[in-house]
């Protein structure tokens, strides 16, 4: 499985960004995208970066992924995902069946 992860935009050379997150600093191809502003976040699949990010959609990621660690060690996830926790799941408006809400 490949995971997108958020990256901070630190120096950019041409097509090439260095970019900083939470697995340590690397070089990011920005050829699929225009080239972000820096210090903007961008996510990054293979180490190329494939769309700009907001700094809340980093957060969220970021959170994401912090819940995939937590569940791979056994541990509770409900903090991470405390917006999730108190409510049914729904289904997205184009998989719902016709007439249900």
């Amino acid at each position: 499985m490949c995971l997108g992860l958020p990256m901070r935009v630190v120096e950019i050379h041409g097509s090439v960004a260095s970019c900083s997150s939470r697995e340590g600093r690397r070089a990011v191809s920005l050829a699929l995208i225009d080239p972000p502003p820096l210090g903007s976040w961008v996510l990054v699949h293979r180490d190329t970066a494939h769309m700009t990010l907001t700094a809340d959609e980093a957060r969220l990621i970021d959170l994401a992924l912090d819940g995939v660690e937590a569940a791979r060690r056994g541990g509770s996830v409900d903090p991470l995902f405390a917006d999730l926790v108190e409510r049914e799941p729904t289904l997205p408006p184009h998989l719902r069946s016709p007439g249900t809400g």
